[in-house]
Protein backbone atom coordinates (compact mmCIF):
# COMPACT_ATOMS: atom_id res chain seq x y z
CA UNK A 1 0.00 0.00 0.00
CA UNK A 2 1.32 3.43 -0.94
CA UNK A 3 -0.18 6.80 -0.15
CA UNK A 4 0.85 9.99 -1.87
CA UNK A 5 3.56 10.09 -4.50
CA UNK A 6 5.36 6.90 -3.56
CA UNK A 7 6.07 4.01 -5.90
CA UNK A 8 5.44 0.33 -5.29
CA UNK A 9 6.95 -2.21 -7.69
CA UNK A 10 5.99 -5.84 -7.43
CA UNK A 11 8.75 -7.94 -9.00
CA UNK A 12 7.22 -11.35 -8.41
CA UNK A 13 3.95 -12.78 -9.65
CA UNK A 14 0.77 -10.81 -9.34
CA UNK A 15 -1.37 -13.58 -7.87
CA UNK A 16 -2.72 -12.80 -4.43
CA UNK A 17 -2.14 -9.06 -4.68
CA UNK A 18 -5.85 -8.37 -4.48
CA UNK A 19 -7.72 -5.20 -5.37
CA UNK A 20 -6.73 -1.77 -4.15
CA UNK A 21 -9.07 -0.10 -1.65
CA UNK A 22 -8.52 3.60 -0.97
CA UNK A 23 -10.94 3.56 1.97
CA UNK A 24 -8.38 1.74 4.08
CA UNK A 25 -5.40 3.88 3.05
CA UNK A 26 -3.84 6.57 5.27
CA UNK A 27 -5.48 10.01 5.04
CA UNK A 28 -3.32 12.89 3.86
CA UNK A 29 -4.38 16.53 4.26
CA UNK A 30 -3.34 19.75 2.57
CA UNK A 31 -4.72 23.31 2.46
CA UNK A 32 -4.27 25.54 -0.58
CA UNK A 33 -4.63 29.33 -0.45
CA UNK A 34 -7.27 30.55 -2.90
CA UNK A 35 -8.85 33.96 -3.44
CA UNK A 36 -10.84 33.58 -6.67
CA UNK A 37 -14.57 33.34 -7.33
CA UNK A 38 -14.56 29.99 -9.15
CA UNK A 39 -12.30 27.02 -8.54
CA UNK A 40 -11.42 24.71 -11.42
CA UNK A 41 -10.51 21.11 -10.61
CA UNK A 42 -8.62 18.97 -13.11
CA UNK A 43 -8.84 15.38 -11.88
CA UNK A 44 -7.92 11.95 -13.18
CA UNK A 45 -8.29 8.37 -11.95
CA UNK A 46 -9.88 9.34 -8.66
CA UNK A 47 -13.29 9.87 -7.07
CA UNK A 48 -14.01 13.49 -6.11
CA UNK A 49 -16.29 14.58 -3.25
CA UNK A 50 -17.07 18.31 -2.95
CA UNK A 51 -18.43 19.98 0.18
CA UNK A 52 -18.60 23.51 1.55
CA UNK A 53 -17.47 24.72 4.94
CA UNK A 54 -16.24 27.61 7.04
CA UNK A 55 -12.71 27.41 5.68
CA UNK A 56 -10.23 30.05 4.57
CA UNK A 57 -8.67 28.22 1.65
CA UNK A 58 -9.30 24.99 -0.20
CA UNK A 59 -8.87 21.97 2.05
CA UNK A 60 -8.13 18.61 0.45
CA UNK A 61 -7.87 15.14 1.93
CA UNK A 62 -6.76 12.17 -0.14
CA UNK A 63 -6.43 8.42 0.16
CA UNK A 64 -4.45 6.43 -2.37
CA UNK A 65 -3.87 2.68 -2.51
CA UNK A 66 -2.52 0.32 -5.12
CA UNK A 67 0.03 -2.11 -6.48
CA UNK A 68 1.74 -2.51 -9.84
CA UNK A 69 3.60 -5.25 -11.70
CA UNK A 70 6.39 -4.19 -14.05
CA UNK A 71 5.69 -0.48 -13.97
CA UNK A 72 5.27 2.49 -11.68
CA UNK A 73 2.60 3.86 -9.41
CA UNK A 74 0.47 4.82 -7.78
CA UNK A 75 1.85 8.30 -8.36
CA UNK A 76 -0.34 11.06 -6.93
CA UNK A 77 -0.24 14.77 -7.70
CA UNK A 78 -2.04 17.58 -5.90
CA UNK A 79 -1.27 21.19 -6.66
CA UNK A 80 -3.03 24.51 -7.18
CA UNK A 81 -1.77 26.92 -9.81
CA UNK A 82 -3.48 29.67 -11.80
CA UNK A 83 -6.87 28.96 -10.26
CA UNK A 84 -6.78 25.26 -11.15
CA UNK A 85 -6.52 22.50 -8.57
CA UNK A 86 -4.94 19.39 -10.08
CA UNK A 87 -5.78 16.06 -8.44
CA UNK A 88 -4.40 13.14 -10.43
CA UNK A 89 -3.30 9.60 -9.71
CA UNK A 90 -1.54 7.36 -12.22
CA UNK A 91 -0.51 3.70 -12.38
CA UNK A 92 1.42 2.64 -15.47
CA UNK A 93 2.28 -1.04 -15.49
CA UNK A 94 1.79 -4.39 -17.18
CA UNK A 95 -0.66 -5.21 -14.38
CA UNK A 96 -1.95 -2.99 -11.60
CA UNK A 97 -4.76 -2.21 -9.20
CA UNK A 98 -5.03 1.39 -8.03
CA UNK A 99 -7.77 3.22 -6.17
CA UNK A 100 -7.99 6.77 -4.86
CA UNK A 101 -10.39 9.34 -3.49
CA UNK A 102 -10.23 13.06 -2.78
CA UNK A 103 -12.50 15.15 -0.57
CA UNK A 104 -12.39 18.87 -1.34
CA UNK A 105 -13.82 21.44 1.08
CA UNK A 106 -14.26 24.95 -0.33
CA UNK A 107 -15.45 28.24 1.23
CA UNK A 108 -19.19 28.84 1.11
CA UNK A 109 -20.30 30.75 -1.99
CA UNK A 110 -17.40 29.58 -4.15
CA UNK A 111 -18.31 28.25 -7.59
CA UNK A 112 -16.64 25.01 -8.68
CA UNK A 113 -15.92 23.44 -12.06
CA UNK A 114 -14.72 19.82 -12.17
CA UNK A 115 -13.47 17.66 -15.01
CA UNK A 116 -12.61 14.09 -13.96
CA UNK A 117 -11.05 11.82 -16.58
CA UNK A 118 -11.85 8.60 -14.74
CA UNK A 119 -13.84 8.61 -11.52
CA UNK A 120 -17.09 9.69 -9.94
CA UNK A 121 -17.88 13.27 -8.90
CA UNK A 122 -20.26 14.20 -6.08
CA UNK A 123 -21.21 17.47 -4.39
CA UNK A 124 -23.57 18.47 -1.58
CA UNK A 125 -24.67 21.63 0.21
CA UNK A 126 -23.80 24.20 -2.47
CA UNK A 127 -25.58 27.52 -2.98
CA UNK A 128 -23.10 28.52 -5.72
CA UNK A 129 -22.87 27.33 -9.31
CA UNK A 130 -21.46 23.89 -10.10
CA UNK A 131 -20.23 22.53 -13.43
CA UNK A 132 -19.31 18.85 -13.00
CA UNK A 133 -18.20 16.41 -15.68
CA UNK A 134 -16.97 12.81 -15.47
CA UNK A 135 -15.64 11.04 -18.53
CA UNK A 136 -16.14 7.64 -16.89
CA UNK A 137 -18.12 7.76 -13.66
CA UNK A 138 -21.29 8.95 -11.97
CA UNK A 139 -22.09 12.60 -11.28
CA UNK A 140 -24.24 13.29 -8.21
CA UNK A 141 -25.43 16.53 -6.57
CA UNK A 142 -27.49 16.68 -3.38
CA UNK A 143 -29.13 19.43 -1.34
CA UNK A 144 -27.89 22.33 -3.46
CA UNK A 145 -29.46 25.50 -4.85
CA UNK A 146 -26.92 26.98 -7.28
CA UNK A 147 -27.06 26.62 -11.06
CA UNK A 148 -26.04 23.12 -12.19
CA UNK A 149 -24.29 21.87 -15.32
CA UNK A 150 -23.82 18.11 -15.01
CA UNK A 151 -22.48 15.62 -17.55
CA UNK A 152 -21.08 12.10 -17.78
CA UNK A 153 -19.81 10.29 -20.86
CA UNK A 154 -20.29 6.91 -19.20
CA UNK A 155 -22.29 6.95 -15.99
CA UNK A 156 -25.47 8.09 -14.33
CA UNK A 157 -26.19 11.78 -13.71
CA UNK A 158 -28.26 12.43 -10.61
CA UNK A 159 -29.50 15.45 -8.64
CA UNK A 160 -31.43 14.92 -5.41
CA UNK A 161 -33.17 17.47 -3.21
CA UNK A 162 -32.00 20.45 -5.27
CA UNK A 163 -33.76 23.82 -5.57
CA UNK A 164 -31.62 25.13 -8.43
CA UNK A 165 -33.27 27.55 -10.87
CA UNK A 166 -31.16 26.34 -13.81
CA UNK A 167 -30.26 22.67 -14.37
CA UNK A 168 -28.54 21.13 -17.37
CA UNK A 169 -27.84 17.39 -17.25
CA UNK A 170 -26.47 15.13 -19.99
CA UNK A 171 -25.35 11.50 -20.14
CA UNK A 172 -23.92 9.83 -23.23
CA UNK A 173 -24.32 6.35 -21.77
CA UNK A 174 -26.34 6.40 -18.56
CA UNK A 175 -29.58 7.55 -17.01
CA UNK A 176 -30.45 11.06 -15.86
CA UNK A 177 -32.45 11.44 -12.64
CA UNK A 178 -33.37 14.87 -11.33
CA UNK A 179 -35.44 15.54 -8.21
CA UNK A 180 -36.22 19.22 -7.58
CA UNK A 181 -37.74 20.74 -4.47
CA UNK A 182 -38.57 24.10 -6.12
CA UNK A 183 -39.95 25.01 -9.52
CA UNK A 184 -37.00 25.74 -11.83
CA UNK A 185 -36.75 28.41 -14.49
CA UNK A 186 -35.25 25.92 -16.91
CA UNK A 187 -34.31 22.24 -16.89
CA UNK A 188 -32.61 20.50 -19.82
CA UNK A 189 -32.03 16.74 -19.53
CA UNK A 190 -30.53 14.67 -22.34
CA UNK A 191 -29.38 11.04 -22.59
CA UNK A 192 -28.09 9.22 -25.66
CA UNK A 193 -28.56 5.82 -24.07
CA UNK A 194 -30.53 5.77 -20.82
CA UNK A 195 -33.80 6.72 -19.22
CA UNK A 196 -34.63 10.19 -17.93
CA UNK A 197 -36.68 10.91 -14.82
CA UNK A 198 -37.48 14.48 -13.76
CA UNK A 199 -39.42 15.06 -10.53
CA UNK A 200 -41.02 18.47 -9.94
CA UNK A 201 -43.11 20.03 -7.15
CA UNK A 202 -46.69 19.62 -8.36
CA UNK A 203 -48.00 22.51 -6.27
CA UNK A 204 -45.62 24.97 -7.95
CA UNK A 205 -46.65 24.18 -11.52
CA UNK A 206 -47.80 24.29 -14.23
CA UNK A 207 -44.74 23.60 -16.37
CA UNK A 208 -43.91 24.00 -20.05
CA UNK A 209 -42.79 20.44 -20.73
CA UNK A 210 -41.21 18.96 -23.82
CA UNK A 211 -40.60 15.21 -23.44
CA UNK A 212 -39.20 13.14 -26.31
CA UNK A 213 -37.90 9.57 -26.65
CA UNK A 214 -36.67 8.24 -30.00
CA UNK A 215 -36.80 4.66 -28.71
CA UNK A 216 -38.99 4.48 -25.59
CA UNK A 217 -42.18 5.79 -24.12
CA UNK A 218 -42.83 9.21 -22.59
CA UNK A 219 -44.94 9.95 -19.52
CA UNK A 220 -45.76 13.45 -18.28
CA UNK A 221 -47.55 13.51 -14.92
CA UNK A 222 -47.39 17.16 -13.90
CA UNK A 223 -49.69 20.09 -14.77
CA UNK A 224 -48.59 21.59 -18.08
CA UNK A 225 -48.92 24.96 -19.81
CA UNK A 226 -46.82 25.82 -22.89
CA UNK A 227 -46.73 29.44 -21.74
CA UNK A 228 -45.32 28.68 -18.28
CA UNK A 229 -42.12 30.36 -17.14
CA UNK A 230 -40.97 26.98 -15.75
CA UNK A 231 -39.52 25.26 -18.81
CA UNK A 232 -38.57 21.57 -18.77
CA UNK A 233 -37.01 19.77 -21.72
CA UNK A 234 -36.21 16.05 -21.53
CA UNK A 235 -34.97 13.99 -24.46
CA UNK A 236 -33.58 10.45 -24.75
CA UNK A 237 -32.48 8.68 -27.91
CA UNK A 238 -32.75 5.25 -26.34
CA UNK A 239 -34.74 5.12 -23.10
CA UNK A 240 -37.96 6.14 -21.42
CA UNK A 241 -38.65 9.74 -20.44
CA UNK A 242 -40.71 10.49 -17.33
CA UNK A 243 -41.66 13.88 -15.92
CA UNK A 244 -43.63 13.43 -12.72
CA UNK A 245 -44.64 14.97 -9.43
CA UNK A 246 -42.17 14.85 -6.56
CA UNK A 247 -44.90 15.11 -3.92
Amino acid sequence: MVAGGGVLLVVGGVSGCGSAEAGGAPVERKTFAFGGQTLEIDAGNTDIELVTGDVEGVEVTRQVDGWVFMGSGPEAVWKLAGGTLTLRVSCEAMASSCDSRHRVTVPRGLGVTVTDDNGSVSASGFSSALALRADNGEVTVRNSSGALELASDNGEVRAEGVSSRQVTAAADNGSVRLSLTAAPDRVEAVSDNGEIVVELPRSQGPYAVSAEADNGRTDVGVPTDPGSAHVVTARSENGEVTVRSAN
